[in-house]
């Protein structure tokens, strides 16, 4: 299987539909969906017709996924998923950075390792001018992660959530880097 990147912990390669368990055993877990979704396990049926489906897409303007599977390098385990998606599938400049990791996995560095990668091929290879990422406001680990891989805290703001889950009140963040700022700083 082709690798998209790798760093001295990680292997980020593309999704096939055998990573179906993969990905229903990481959305079924409460504490990975808890700023998603309140915490509501992912069904069979929904990775397969609407998950799936969507990080398989390949985008035109890159001719690549935007939604990358993250195994750890020295043991091939499966740790869940990056996201370096284009806003726009015309426009390979303003790219979205997410990350969606099992518990296993949490607090040893993997999501900014991820992060810091990404960022750094988007501004070199692949025509990115923006990096954006956000979270709910009172997600602090997943704030830091952003923090510590470059972003810089641009608003908080509310979303248009159909449900409301714990902590929606305090609305989303969002934070974002550019190519010039990151230049700057490297």
């Amino acid at each position: 299987m082709p690798t998209f990147l790798e760093t001295d912990r990680l292997v980020l390669r593309p999704f096939t539909e055998a990573d179906t368990d993969h990905l229903l055993a990481l959305d079924g877990d409460p504490e990975v969906m808890r700023f998603i979704n309140g915490g509501e396990p992912t069904t069979l049926e929904t990775v397969q017709a609407r998950v799936l489906p969507r990080l398989l897409h390949t985008h035109p303007c890159t001719g690549t996924r935007g939604f990358w599977a993250a195994e750890e390098r020295a043991t091939g385990t499966f740790l869940g998923w990056f996201e370096f998606r284009p806003l726009d599938d015309r426009d390979p400049t303003v790219v979205e950075l997410g990350y969606r990791l099992n518990q296993a996995s949490w607090g040893k560095g993997y999501a900014t390792e991820g992060s810091v990668a990404l960022i750094r091929k988007g501004f070199t290879d692949l025509g990115t001018t923006r990096v954006t990422a956000n979270t709910m406001a009172v997600n602090s680990r997943s704030r830091r992660v952003m923090e510590k891989s470059g972003l810089i805290f641009l608003r908080t703001f509310t979303g248009g959530w159909p449900d409301a889950i714990p902590g929606s009140e305090h609305g989303e963040v969002e934070y974002d880097l550019t190519r010039t700022q990151w230049e700057q700083r490297n």
